[in-house]
């Protein structure tokens, strides 16, 4: 295992292997439940390279960077984002890793959620699509953007998906007019939802971000049962109503066999734009009360703000247009935990 560990003649700064074996045994990188495996690691005299299997920026590099013996090295990060075992093991997948993010009733901005988790794994380094579950209510044409561009069907019948913001997305939004509406039966949109999912020439993605349609019904009985997934995130608000379906939502799942990877708190409190009060609007901490009574990761606690409202309204998310921005990196910091978090249970299943 240590033939991992390259070294040149030359360097004389960089310590010995089994040093280097103890040193990285110290370290616990940012969002991961073990300490760094050795062949995560190659050196090759000053330079050192990390690489992970989940989608991460620069940011885990820091307790190398700031280890005494270790720090020494000139450390670059790079990704090799691992397949993880799904919920339908005996079903091909020919990409990555599919989530869902679910909630168990309505009103608790799944949809924005999901939208900012896809962009913030697009920008930690990951090949990401979105399918819009939400087949009665689909909203991510407009949050992305493009609602009057079609999508194209090529001649083996597959549906094109849309490159939106740096991911690729498919929605019935994309197929049908704006003012249309899904007057269909349970298992109608449950086969549309199906076909939706197969006959989109997806292309090679890491991560697939589902926004689910809201509710424990018969479309998420028939993902969860019929389709791979790899985990589920369950989005709630802190308000007491909300939380006794989010709850249900995390049963459902586990009574189907899907991993819940993490649990998101929005809409956790206003804070004005002026003086800075924050107003817990919706009650305090009661999803980090659920997530601890279920033993579910807390992946974030989100502010209802007008900036993350007014750029999904206008198909320009503040992740996409302002990816440096406070609230971005917060929701950036959400989709680091969730992508370690879908990584460490795969291991510890």
């Amino acid at each position: 295992m240590f033939g991992r560990f390259k070294k040149s003649k030359s360097d004389k700064s960089a310590s010995s292997q089994p040093q280097l074996s103890h040193a990285l045994a110290e370290i616990k990188l940012p969002y991961c439940t073990s300490t760094i495996p050795e062949d995560w690691v190659t050196i090759n005299g000053q330079e050192a390279v990390l690489t992970v299997p989940f989608a991460a920026n620069e940011q885990i590099l820091e307790p190398l960077r700031q280890h005494p013996e270790l720090g020494k090295l000139n450390w670059v990060l790079r990704l090799n984002i691992a397949k993880l075992p799904n919920s339908q093991p005996e079903l091909p997948m020919t990409f990555g890793n599919v989530i869902v993010v679910s909630s168990g009733k309505g009103g608790v901005g799944k949809s924005s959620v999901s939208v900012q988790l896809a962009l913030a794994l697009q920008q930690l380094g990951a090949n990401v699509g979105m399918l819009d579950a939400d087949v009665y209510g689909p909203s991510l044409p407009t949050m992305l953007g493009g609602q009057e561009e079609k999508l194209e069907i090529n001649a083996q019948q597959k549906m094109i998906p849309h490159q939106r913001h740096g991911i690729w997305v498919s929605s019935l939004g994309y197929l049908t007019d704006t003012k249309d509406a899904a007057i269909w039966r349970g298992p109608m949109a449950s086969a549309a939802l199906q076909q939706l999912f197969r006959d989109t020439k997806w292309p090679r993605l890491d991560y697939l971000i589902v926004d689910m349609p809201p509710g424990t019904g018969d479309i998420q009985l028939t993902f969860a049962q019929k389709l791979p997934i790899t985990g589920a995130v369950i989005v709630t608000t802190p308000q007491t109503v909300a939380l006794a379906d989010a709850e249900k939502g995390i049963t459902m799942f586990r009574k189907v066999g899907v991993p819940i990877t993490g649990l998101i708190e929005n809409m956790s409190y206003y804070q004005c734009s002026q003086c800075g009060h924050r107003d817990a609007i919706f009650g305090t901490e009661g999803g980090a009360k659920v997530a601890h009574r279920e033993q579910v990761p807390l992946l974030g606690q989100w502010p209802l703000d007008a900036r993350i409202r007014s750029g999904l309204d206008d198909g320009k998310p503040l992740l996409a247009e302002h990816p440096e921005h406070q609230l971005s990196l917060m929701m950036k910091e959400s989709a680091s935990k969730l992508a370690a978090e879908l990584y460490y249970q795969a291991q510890t299943k």
